[in-house]
């Protein structure tokens, strides 16, 4: 496949508010797409709360009017699939929500991904450089609310190699499972981002109603670690079957 004639969506993704958890791997065992298996950092098995802003987005290169710039959150795992070329690490998305049924109506029909719409909104407190200083992602309506944040320290710096902040960003593929047992998988092209290590980093609300009972346990505790990554321009291509 031609991956230079296949784009599907371009946009800019900012200020990612990534929120990482150690989970037992056979929480994850039955939305694993076929194909595909579980990747882990040092033995660990993570799913990642990503709260985080799109902007100019173009489908099949045209903006679309009203639908450029919104908030995603996404509750995530990562996986890996082996081919002659090489490990193909991806990232697979448990729930994914946006503030407009359009959009969310446009990733289930192309590639089935299990996107929700619900009202939504952001706040970003900068200092006098520039840089943030508090970055938070909310959804949902007054009586049932739910909150992403991170307070970032320190200065933006490359993730090293090898390391967890690396691990849980440079993950290239999306692996979607397809409602008769199939997966499709895309590519996702950005470079490698900078990040800020978090002094503070919360996620509150209703956990259960939202991702179920079986996340509630795990995403209900402080998080094993937590970053903000500045972002990047980001292509997104169109996706394929695997055989």
């Amino acid at each position: 496949m031609d991956q230079a004639l296949s784009r599907f969506l371009t946009a800019d993704w900012r200020y990612l508010a990534m929120l990482n958890y150690e989970i037992d791997p056979h929480e994850l065992a039955s939305f694993v797409p076929r194909g595909t298996e579980l990747d882990q950092w040092n033995g660990k098995t993570f799913v990642s709360v990503v709260g985080f802003l799109f902007l100019n987005t173009r489908l099949l290169g045209v903006p679309i009017p009203f639908h450029s710039h919104f908030e995603e959150v996404n509750l995530r795992f990562y996986v890996r699939r082996e081919t002659s070329e090489g490990s193909r690490r991806g990232v697979v998305f448990i729930k994914e929500i946006v503030p407009r049924r359009a959009i969310a109506w446009t990733a289930r029909v192309f590639y089935n991904e299990n996107y929700v719409a619900l009202p939504m909104r952001h706040e970003m407190k900068l200092d006098a450089a520039g840089s943030p200083r508090k970055v938070r992602y909310a959804w949902g309506n007054k009586h049932r609310g739910h909150s992403l944040s991170v307070v970032p320290k320190g200065p933006a710096v490359l993730v090293a190699p090898g390391s967890e902040e690396e691990f849980i960003t440079e993950h290239y593929w999306g692996y979607a499972r397809q409602r008769n047992g199939g997966t499709v998988e895309y590519k996702v092209e950005h470079e490698p981002w900078r990040v800020w290590s978090a002094g503070e980093a919360r996620l509150e609300g209703d956990t259960a109603s939202l991702y179920g009972q079986a996340f509630a346990r795990y995403l209900d505790r402080a998080p094993s670690s937590a970053f903000l990554a500045e972002g990047s321009p980001v292509t997104v291509y169109k996706g394929r079957w695997l055989e």
